[in-house]
């Protein structure tokens, strides 16, 4: 007869499914060529110092907050995404779940996309 061994199910690696999705499209962006790794590494170095001046990080939200950031900006300096139509979109988004029935699909309009 084995022995049953106790609950010992992992710790989720990310907290937030939003913390998965911007770790996945910044390992798709580099392995693109869209940046390279070290440079990646330099800048999130950068924002992490910063960010991390006020209060100690706990490695959640706080982490992802920082990490997307960088990415934003990385994005924005190479033209890809510049930060005025980042924040366009990102009002867009916001209004569009404002505005949306708890547990329907957000859709952003056909002019917002625009």
């Amino acid at each position: 007869m084995t022995a049953c061994l106790p609950d010992s199910a992992p710790e989720p690696v990310f907290l937030h499914p939003w913390h998965a999705q911007v770790f996945a499209l910044t390992v798709s962006l580099n392995e693109a060529g869209h940046f390279s790794w070290p440079n990646w590494v330099a800048q999130f170095s950068q924002v992490l110092a910063r960010h991390g001046l006020d209060k100690d990080l706990d490695g959640g939200d706080d982490y992802f907050t920082a990490w997307l950031e960088t990415l934003e900006m990385i994005l924005a300096k190479d033209g890809a995404a510049p930060a005025p139509d980042v924040e366009r979109l990102r009002g867009d988004w916001e209004r569009a779940y404002l505005e949306t029935p708890h547990g329907d699909v957000v859709r952003l309009a056909a002019s917002q996309n625009a």
